[in-house]
Order: C-alpha cells, then sequence, then structure tokens
C-alpha cells in the first residue's frame, strides 16, 4: 500500500558539542501540502531540515520517502530524492549572474566539455515566466535586491525538478509585497502536486498560507495540528511553552529635550548618479519612540549609514545632545551619543569567527573595567558576558565560549541588542531590531526599547515590519526615494494610510496624482 506520505522523518536525534539540537523528532509531509515548522529561535527547526537536505548526519532515526527508507549523506543524495531548499542565508556567488548561479552544479555539457548554456537559459527564463518570479538572467547578484536574490534560490529548486521544497524562514528580509507575492508562489506549487516543508516564526504567514503545523520547542517535538483548527495565540503558546503578549503594551510617552537633530541631510547612492537620501530634517528627543518607515530601497540604509558615519553624507548637519557631530568619526559619534542595532547583523553587527564574550564587548573592551595599560581583563569580559546572556536569554550551545557564527539567527541578533542596549547610550538606532525573530524574543526586545525610551533615551526605530511601525512607534516617519514624505501619528492613522505613504501615492496630506 503507498504511503500518504511524501516525506516521514521518524525518531530524529541531532546533537552538536553542549547541545541536543534535534531529540526524537518526527515529521510527515503529505503530498502536495504547505507544512509549516514553528518553534523559537534554536528549537531546532533549521537543524531538522539540514537533516533532511543532507547537510547533517542524525545521530538516530530514519527518513522515508513514499513509505520507502532512504540515505541521505550530503545535498546531491537530498537533490537526486527531489529535495531542494532555500535557505535562511541564501547560498549565491556575488559575482556570477543569476543565470551561472542557477545553473551552477547542475550543468549541462556538450561533447567537448562545452556549457549549453542557451538550453539552461531557456529552461530558466520558461519556468521564470511560469511562476511569475520575473527575474533578469543576465543580471549579477550583487546587483540585485534581497527579494529579487530569493527568487533565484527558488529558480535554482525549481531548474533542478524538485518536487519537495524546504523554504527557511523565507520571508525574515522581504517587504510586505514580496511576502505577499512568495505566498501565492508557494500556493501555487501546491496546487501543482509540490510538497512544502516552511520554517517560520511569523503566526501570520502560517495562518495564511500552510495546511498543517508542526511545533518545536527546545529541541523536542510539541505536536502537529490542522491549521484550520487553531489561532495565534494557541500556536504562539505552544511555540513558547507560556502564554505570549502579542500586542505591544506602552504609556504614553513623554518627550523632553532634543538628543539627534537631523537639517537637510543627503547621502550619495552607490546604484546611481542621484543621492538616495535627499534633504531630511528632523528632530528625536529624549522619551520618545521616532520610526521611519518605508518599503526597502528607499534610502533607509543609505540615511542609517550616513548618521552613523559608515557613509559619508553629501551635505547636512548632524548635531547630537546639542554638539556638532557631522565630520565627526563612527567611534567619536559612538562613544558621545550612539548605541546602534544595525540592518546586516553578519556585516555590521558580529565578528562571526570570534566568541560569544568577545562579540559582547566589541564597542567596550577599551573601558577601564575590561583592560589595564592594554591588556585584557578576560575574567571581568566572562563575568559580564554571563550576566547578558542570563538577562537576555541568548542561548548558544557552550555559552560565552560559543563560536558565534555556530548560534542561530535569532540568538545572534539577541547577543547584538543585549551588547547596544546596556551601553545607555542618550540615543538608541535600531535597524530592523527583531527581523528573524520568534514571539517570545520579539516580545522581549519590544518591551526592552520601551523600557530604554522610558528611562530618557532616544529612540530611533527602522522597520519594514508594519505591525511593529504601528505598534512600537511615538511618532512615524515615512521615507519615500530618499525624502520624508508625511508624518503620522501611530494612534490616529491605519496600516492602510501608512501604505499608501509608504508607496508614494500619498505625501503630506496630498494624494498624488
Amino acid at each position: 500500500m503507498a504511503s500518504e506520505y511524501v516525506i516521514e522523518m521518524n525518531h530524529i536525534r541531532k546533537e552538536f558539542p553542549g547541545i541536543v539540537a534535534n531529540d526524537d523528532i518526527t515529521l510527515q509531509l503529505k503530498k502536495g501540502e504547505i507544512h509549516a515548522l514553528l518553534g523559537e529561535n534554536g528549537a531546532g527547526k533549521s537543524t531538522l531540515m539540514s537533516v533532511l537536505f543532507g547537510l547533517y548526519q542524525p545521530e538516530a532515526g530514519e527518513i522515508r520517502k513514499n513509505g520507502e527508507v532512504v540515505k541521505i549523506t550530503n545535498p546531491n543524495d537530498a537533490t537526486a530524492l527531489g529535495i531542494g531548499m532555500v535557505h535562511q542565508h541564501f547560498k549565491l556567488v556575488d559575482v556570477y549572474t543569476v543565470l551561472d548561479n542557477i545553473i551552477l552544479g547542475a550543468e549541462t555539457a556538450g561533447p567537448l566539455g562545452f556549457l549549453k548554456k542557451k538550453e539552461a537559459r531557456k529552461k530558466v527564463i520558461e519556468l521564470s515566466e511560469k511562476y511569475g518570479l520575473n527575474v533578469d538572467v543576465d543580471a549579477k547578484i550583487e546587483d540585485i535586491t534581497v527579494g529579487m536574490q530569493q527568487r533565484v534560490e527558488i529558480l535554482k529548486m525549481l531548474y533542478r525538478d524538485n518536487e519537495i521544497l524546504i523554504f527557511d524562514e523565507p520571508t525574515a528580509v522581504l517587504t510586505p509585497q514580496e511576502i505577499d507575492e512568495l505566498m501565492a508562489i508557494m500556493k501555487g506549487f501546491a496546487k501543482e502536486g509540490k510538497s512544502i516543508l516552511f520554517i517560520s516564526h511569523k503566526l501570520n504567514e502560517i495562518m495564511a498560507v500552510s495546511d498543517r503545523v508542526t511545533v518545536l520547542r527546545k529541541g523536542k517535538y510539541i505536536g502537529t495540528i490542522n491549521t484550520k483548527d487553531t489561532n495565534k495565540q494557541e500556536l504562539s503558546n505552544m511555540m513558547v511553552g507560556r502564554p505570549v503578549q502579542l500586542e505591544i503594551k506602552k504609556d504614553e510617552a513623554k518627550p523632553k529635550d532634543v538628543v539627534l537633530k537631523v537639517e537637510n541631510m543627503s547621502v550619495p547612492s552607490k546604484l546611481h548618479k542621484n543621492d538616495a537620501v535627499r534633504n531630511v530634517s528632523f528632530e528625536v528627543k529624549q522619551g520618545e519612540i521616532v520610526c521611519i518607515a518605508g518599503i526597502d530601497g528607499n534610502g533607509q540604509t543609505e540615511f542609517v549609514y550616513g548618521l552613523t558615519g559608515l557613509e559619508k553624507m553629501s551635505g547636512g548637519k548632524i548635531t547630537l545632545c546639542g554638539k556638532d557631530v557631522t565630520n565627526s568619526s563612527i567611534r567619536q559619534k559612538s562613544d558621545i551619543a550612539i548605541a546602534h542595532i544595525p540592518e546586516d547583523r553578519h556585516k555590521h553587527g558580529l565578528v562571526l569567527a570570534n566568541t560569544l564574550e568577545e562579540n559582547l564587548v566589541l564597542q567596550g573592551y577599551m573601558e577601564e573595567r575590561f583592560q589595564k595599560h592594554g591588556f585584557i581583563k578576560f575574567d571581568k569580559v566572562r563575568d559580564y558576558a554571563l550576566e547578558l546572556i542570563d538577562r537576555f536569554d541568548i542561548r548558544s550551545g557552550q555559552g560565552p565560549v560559543t563560536v558565534t557564527r555556530s548560534m542561530s539567527g535569532g540568538n545572534q541578533q539577541k547577543a547584538i541588542i543585549a551588547r547596544e542596549i546596556d551601553r545607555n547610550k542618550p540615543l538608541l538606532i535600531c535597524v530592523q531590531p527583531t527581523r528573524g525573530l520568534d514571539v517570545g524574543a520579539i516580545e522581549y526586545i519590544h518591551s526592552q526599547i520601551i523600557k530604554e525610551r522610558d528611562n530618557g533615551a532616544a529612540v530611533l526605530l527602522v522597520s519594514l515590519e508594519l505591525d511593529e511601525v504601528m505598534g512600537l512607534s511615538d511618532r512615524i516617519l515615512v521615507m519615500y526615494e530618499g525624502e520624508i514624505v508625511g508624518e503620522l501619528d501611530p494612534k490616529k492613522t491605519t496600516p492602510q494610510e501608512l501604505g499608501l505613504y509608504m508607496s508614494g501615492a500619498k505625501r503630506d496630506g496630498k494624494e498624488e496624482k
């Protein structure tokens, strides 16, 4: 009798030094279903999928495809079985074109060893059109947006004729519009009979797109339920093991003195000759959270780079705590007033090859408490790291000596947030602070940001998450094509109105014709 499951993972156990990532987990995927895998950061979701894709070998358990036991020792075995995976951090070669990335490792060559690129190109373009994944096959990866890069990863799976598609946190870096498009694409795949495993901790998406949900917590299997029979609150309780506050609760802001004053700031673009940020002016006061909202790619990144000193400004003035810091270095701005949770945690937030404790003192190692005559006091660094790990619930296999690269994305993010918030600076810049985090961690980080505000810090939030923008901010500034096109009060506006400003259809109360 044929199995009703296309994939079964039975009693999987996977261990790493100091941690059991998967502890006796069973997961069953039906043909043509979208099956969500839900859990906190570090619950073992990505590890389980990496076992299925052949990146890790389990210590115990078996995998079956269509009822028969299969051995998957590497990703080539997985591909041969029709299993494809889009990883959370994309596996693309920046300097290659889209086409070269798609066919890499699955090239077809003629009798003399020359690549048959014409046929490959035709197949890629056909797939791209069939599934509405409009990508430019000749563009280099380094020149296209993150959303486009994800489409390239999806095309890589389709090009290899994969029938079982694994999406690991596929929406972590996408805009709301790109997320809607991806959901439609996934539903299209399921209609065609492809089976999808979808790792996520965004409850809205799971409710919208999945047929069934399997919940993991701290490496253990909690249960599998039909999506139509559950709700967000029940899922979040299963995932975290306690009732989670899904709504952001905060008191009225009590703004005081101006901490940050930006006047007529412009920042050049790396992509075109015009400025990416044009003539931006605003203030952020003590005790308020001001949010810069906008669709990705409208100058927010360049604005933060210009403000913190990562990029040179082409015009304007920045005043911090009454002091002109327009031409100050990153270190000077940081020492005077700025704590910065950066957008790209790998590029600007962490040294991945270093330990967790080394990363936690990256900003403060030169302070007297951590060094004497240039020699680091390692015992003091260890004590400090243990305190932050405990306070911010940073989970890692070997505590302070864990190599940061081996930690889950969410726990890497928590490490940055712990380090920056603990610096107690007058201005806290948070760029996408909860990207890739689960509901429990988001709840905690939002509460920390509100606490900073209530303790008198000025908070500048840059976020693409509409719920976060509406729930966390005291004032919203909308950035469109490098300009501030509107200032909104979150209590008096709607997500729909905010969306009109973000898309450029409305500015300063005027409808754009």
